[in-house]
């Protein structure tokens, strides 16, 4: 990569070409979870990394933004859940401003979805659907661990999980009482295809409160 003189680097030599397809009004599924059922589908198929990476934007209440990548765990019509601490500071922010933005960024296939919508606790018993399945080891970590504090070292993490180890019976970890899911509510689901000329297609559904809840399927400029 060359760099300018001011020491930005140049970036033009990295630019692509969007030649995967479009996506038009006519092949749209019926429904947003219909359409990422496909897409999502598509991803899957095509092998990618970590197709169910999904950026996680937040803010606090003072409207300071952050934003992480998690993996989706599942998703249905009522919307795209995930596993966290809820004293991790994406929690703490939840708490005081319940609303988040998601970006599945599926750069290979020129496809991105991107959420906005309200957030909720999912409950226990569903939260342990998503801790009981996880290896030994990781649940281990994520209950040693006071995600998002400050520690001394990598060291003190390894010897909380070590002795946190020790005292467990074998077998499943009790989920912690500060770890579950949290589901995100779409109230616009936006899906961006690559085209030709940076004329991408940008298909919105967007939640119609007037309407009775129905959704209403928007075209946005590039």
């Amino acid at each position: 990569m060359r760099c300018q003189h001011d020491g930005v680097p140049d970036l033009s030599s990295m630019r692509r070409d969007y030649d995967a397809g479009r996506l038009r009004e006519e092949d749209l599924a019926p429904t947003w979870v219909e359409q990422f059922d496909r897409w999502f589908g598509a991803a899957v198929a095509a092998e990618l990394p970590e197709p169910n990476a999904v950026v996680v934007a937040t803010a606090d209440a003072d409207g300071a933004p952050d934003a992480r990548i998690v993996l989706m765990k599942g998703y249905d019509g009522n919307g795209f859940v995930f596993g966290t601490s809820y004293a991790s500071t994406k929690g703490a922010q939840l708490a005081v401003n319940p609303r988040a933005a998601l970006v599945f960024p599926w750069h290979a296939m020129q496809r991105q979805v991107r959420v906005t919508g309200r957030v909720e606790r999912i409950g226990d018993t569903a939260s342990d659907a998503l801790w009981d399945p996880r290896p030994r080891g990781s649940q281990l970590a994520a209950a040693a661990s006071v995600q998002s504090t400050v520690v001394a070292s990598r060291e003190e993490l390894a010897e909380r999980v070590r002795l946190l180890d020790e005292q467990t019976p074998p077998g499943r970890v009790p989920r912690p009482a500060a770890w579950g899911g949290y589901r995100v509510l779409p109230e616009q689901i936006e899906f961006w295809q690559g085209g030709a000329d940076r004329l991408h297609d940008r298909i919105r559904f967007v939640r119609d409160e007037e309407e009775g809840g129905g959704w209403l399927v928007q075209r946005l400029a590039p």
